[in-house]
């Protein structure tokens, strides 16, 4: 999504731009989400800090996250800095930074659905944060009464009467719901990305195969070879995601990202939903997908390459069906990510300074879906030298 989103944004404002990548546009991280534009996430997701959930981390024995024990030694710096950057006052830098793109994110996207006329794709009907307590649904009832305050975002209380008649497939009587009207979702998020990239070459941009190890300048231009031949560019934006981090290094950026995994799988022949939901108490998302219901889990912490291990998804599997009749399994093998993320929460965004027009957009975390349209139209931008719609300094790679 970022890679295809900023490559639209550019050729819609009339530069000339091939987008290459080793596979078709939307076959990786961007595919396998869960196909939620999020209007209402303005904050980041936070490192633990309390005592508690630490504890059941470190055992692995809740659904929200996991590892691996042989990637600490390589994680163990990046996740002590993120766990400083959660802190309550740098948490709040953080959240500034990500509420200032989240507040145009969806207005991006809607822009671009209008003119590539994909609107049919996504549907406005918000989502579900599920409770099932009532402790934890009072809880969370007054966040989003904040996340008004502070930033605008509407949302609705559902009483457990309301939610059953809301989603009537629901199996076990649950506490109740907050209900997420200014969120679009998305049936298959490939497609999304998809016709973004269909547009994108309806506008005259190319697309290309290759594989961005053979990137190098000369000569005052950049050079690519790809399966239809060289590319030669004044300016390349790196949008590699998860891959990111590693590819940089090679302009000597040594930048302290990581990977959080996450693992889907698709469910069908039993109960619906009429819109994805959250359980919030066990930290995994159930969507309504083309090919089934699509259970999403949480965060492992793990090295890129690392063998999966679907332990989260298991223990999701169990708890969503407490929920909702989940009896026949799509795949026999899940489907694998990586969300490349920053110790601060915040993208890389902005000019590599060290050459000349190289440019980074990437490191996004569980927002790349989300923020792809409004990180484009903002490196666009950078590389006209126009007037960003907001200030892009936060996320420049210069802070680390």
């Amino acid at each position: 999504m970022i890679g295809v989103a900023t490559a639209l944004q550019l050729v819609r404002r009339g530069h000339s731009v091939c987008l290459v990548d080793r596979k078709e546009p939307g076959q990786e991280t961007s595919s396998g989400n869960a196909g939620i534009v999020q209007g209402e996430a303005m904050l980041p997701f936070q490192f633990p800090r309390d005592l508690k959930t630490l504890l059941q981390t470190a055992l692995r024995r809740g659904v929200a996250a996991s590892y691996h024990v042989n990637a600490l030694p390589r994680l163990a710096s990046p996740l002590f800095r993120y766990w400083l950057h959660s802190s309550p006052k740098r948490y709040e830098i953080a959240t500034r930074g990500h509420s200032s793109l989240m507040q145009h994110a969806l207005s991006a996207h809607e822009e671009l659905l209008a003119e590539c006329g994909a609107g049919s794709l996504t549907q406005r009907a918000g989502y579900h944060h599920v409770y099932r307590t009532a402790r934890a649904l009072d809880a969370s009832v007054a966040q989003a009464e904040e996340l008004h305050q502070r930033f605008g975002v509407r949302y609705s209380m559902l009483d457990r009467a309301a939610l059953a008649n809301a989603e009537p497939d629901l199996v076990l009587p649950l506490a109740g719901a907050i209900h997420w009207p200014d969120t679009m979702t998305v049936r298959d998020p490939a497609a999304l990305v998809s016709a973004y990239s269909t547009y994108f070459l309806k506008l005259g941009g190319c697309f290309s195969r290759g594989d961005a190890d053979s990137l190098k300048r000369e000569e005052g231009a950049w050079y690519l070879e790809t399966e239809d031949g060289t590319v030669k560019a004044e300016h390349v934006v790196i949008a590699l995601g998860p891959w990111s981090c590693e590819f940089v290094t090679r302009f000597g950026y040594r930048l302290p990202l990581f990977v959080k995994r996450g693992y889907n799988q698709h469910f069908t022949g039993g109960g619906k939903l009429r819109v994805p939901m959250l359980d919030a108490e066990r930290a995994y998302v159930l969507a309504p997908m083309e090919q089934g219901i699509r259970l999403t889990t949480g965060a492992e912490f793990a090295l890129l390459d690392a063998p999966a291990t679907p332990v989260q998804l298991a223990q999701a599997t169990v708890a969503a069906r407490e929920l909702l009749d989940l009896p026949r399994v799509v795949e026999h093998q899940p489907w694998l990510g990586n969300r490349p993320c920053t110790p601060d929460m915040l993208p890389v965004l902005g000019a590599a300074k060290r050459f000349p027009g190289l440019w980074f957009n990437f490191g996004h975390a569980h927002q790349g879906f989300t923020l792809g349209p409004i990180c484009g139209r903002l490196m666009a931008e950078l590389i006209e030298g126009r007037q960003t719609l907001l200030a892009t300094k936060p996320y420049e790679v210069d802070r680390f």
